[in-house]
């Protein structure tokens, strides 16, 4: 599968981008024009781009994929509302050239909390993080709406805390619903069920939960 893969220097994207090569997919980096990228494989492209909000910039990225993989999310809350304007130009980009499957990244605190959560995940992290970080949650929000009125077959991932650890592939995932006492995912594990949702029909047109 040829696969283009957005926030490619991000810790989820470069995740997506060497387990997609391990797995033998061609894989299309996209990167801003003033990064560095020293990745090198004989099956990866990379395309630099002046940014992300004009679907215009991403046609040469898009074009001949067929699936696009998005780590595109907010750093820190100093980053301001970044994740729905590019999934939009990213979307739009994907419908001129006739790319029609879309997997990204969501956050948990979007979605519902789960039935039989903890009450310290219920009562305290989920009402504060909600709180520290509304605005991003809002954009992220306004992202998965966007989507379901995009015509592209998405998914997005809805994880909990992102953590730095070895992908396992051994983790919970739930549709449109959160995980409960789902604390934590490593970015790597994330990045290993985006790749996988990808050939999964069930996913589509659907939030996944995805949780240890």
């Amino acid at each position: 599968m040829r696969i283009t893969v957005f926030g490619a220097t991000g810790r989820i994207g470069a995740a997506a981008v060497e387990q997609g090569l391990e797995a033998g997919h061609k894989v299309v980096a996209v990167v801003r024009a003033s990064a560095q990228y020293e990745v090198r494989h004989p099956a990866l492209e990379v395309v630099k781009v002046s940014g992300v909000t004009a679907a215009s910039d991403l046609l040469e990225a898009v074009d001949g994929a067929e699936a696009v993989v998005s780590g595109i999310g907010p750093r820190g809350r100093k980053d301001g509302p970044v994740t729905s304007s590019s999934t939009r130009a990213i979307t739009e980009a994907m419908q001129q050239s006739g790319v029609r499957r879309y997997v990204g990244v969501s956050a948990a605190p979007v979605g519902p909390i789960p039935p039989g959560d903890s009450l310290l995940n219920r009562d305290f992290i989920h009402p504060f993080f909600g709180w520290m970080l509304k605005e991003t949650y809002a954009d992220l929000a306004l992202m998965e709406e966007e989507l379901a009125r995009s015509g592209v077959e998405w998914t997005v991932v809805r994880p909990p805390k992102l953590v730095s650890k070895p992908a396992t592939g051994v983790y919970r995932t739930a549709l449109d619903a959160n995980i409960p006492r789902g604390l934590s995912i490593s970015r790597e594990d994330a990045a290993h069920f985006m790749l996988k949702a990808l050939a999964d029909p069930l996913t589509i047109g659907h939030a996944v939960g995805i949780a240890y």
